[in-house]
């Protein structure tokens, strides 16, 4: 019976593969065909065509859906519907957290074009070039701008109120050392103090204030993989349970004890991921 449902979970694991492949390999057949006058060489695809074909999977399909999968296989394996609807309730929940890390992603990567943008700049205006020309050739080579270039060019490019243009363009998220620009424009145009020595300490600020959060995020891997791994460790007990021949998923999905067991320890399983997570977050804020 084990063996007959560790073939039924490779085959449904096959299946999903197939599907989510979206036939490549068939329109790859179909396109040799075409050119080559309907001769083809028969024969297995190759290791590169694999690859390939997990690569477009994996590009295809967002992380989130691996929990139905999961799931199925459970569900199978246990012959229970149980493990599927959990699956399908851990959609959203790793989707809000897979949305929240490109997010990041996306803060750091408009801070990094900030600072470039910086640099650029304060070379543009050291070689002579004015503070409005000097501002549509380093915004085009770095992006710091983002959705706001636009508004942000045409102001110096004809003339209109640059610094607010920079604080409307800091309101983008990860932008916030735009503000030190349209300050340092400010002072700059009214005072007539040097752009370019302005434009050095303010990147040199913001290359700082990113090197702590890398230095913070480094010193804060260790609880976080603590978190994760003491997470696993429930998966690790029924791998060992099962390595037994105790067949925990029966216990757990077909007892009302197991039941009981499953919703208290599920439960305190999340709070306890929650309550860890929550714990970095608050030090990664304070800091």
């Amino acid at each position: 019976m084990a063996g007959a449902s560790w073939s039924v979970a490779v085959a449904c694991l096959g299946v999903a593969a197939l599907l989510l492949s979206g036939g490549g390999f068939g329109a790859r057949r179909a396109r040799l065909v075409l050119a080559g006058g309907g001769v083809v060489v028969p024969g297995p695809p190759t290791w590169p065509d694999v690859a390939e074909e997990l690569r477009r999977i994996r590009a295809r399909w967002r992380p989130e859906w691996w929990s139905v999968v999961v799931g199925l296989v459970l569900a199978v394996l246990g012959a229970s519907v149980l493990p599927v609807l959990a699956g399908m309730a851990g959609v959203p929940l790793l989707r809000r957290v897979r949305r929240a890390a490109e997010a990041r992603r996306a803060r750091e990567r408009r801070a990094d074009a900030v600072i470039a943008l910086c640099a650029a700049l304060a070379g543009e205006v050291r070689s002579g070039r004015q503070p409005g020309g000097a501002l549509l050739r380093a915004a085009r080579d770095s992006g710091g701008l983002g959705e706001a270039q636009a508004a942000v060019l045409a102001a110096a490019r004809f003339g209109g109120d640059v610094p607010a243009a920079l604080a409307q363009a800091a309101r983008q998220p990860g932008a916030d050392g735009l503000l030190g620009l349209a300050a340092c424009w400010r002072v700059a145009v009214d005072q007539g103090a040097g752009l370019a020595a302005g434009l050095d300490r303010l990147e040199a600020a913001l290359r700082a204030e990113r090197d702590q959060r890398a230095d913070l995020r480094a010193q804060l891997a260790g609880p976080r993989a603590t978190a994760v791994m003491l997470a696993a460790l429930p998966v690790l007990g029924l791998l060992l349970g099962t390595a037994m021949g105790a067949d925990p998923l029966q216990v757990l999905l077909h007892t009302t004890a197991g039941l009981g067991c499953l919703l208290v320890g599920g439960l305190l399983e999340g709070a306890g991921l929650w309550w860890a997570l929550r714990i970095v977050r608050r030090a990664e804020g304070v800091a």
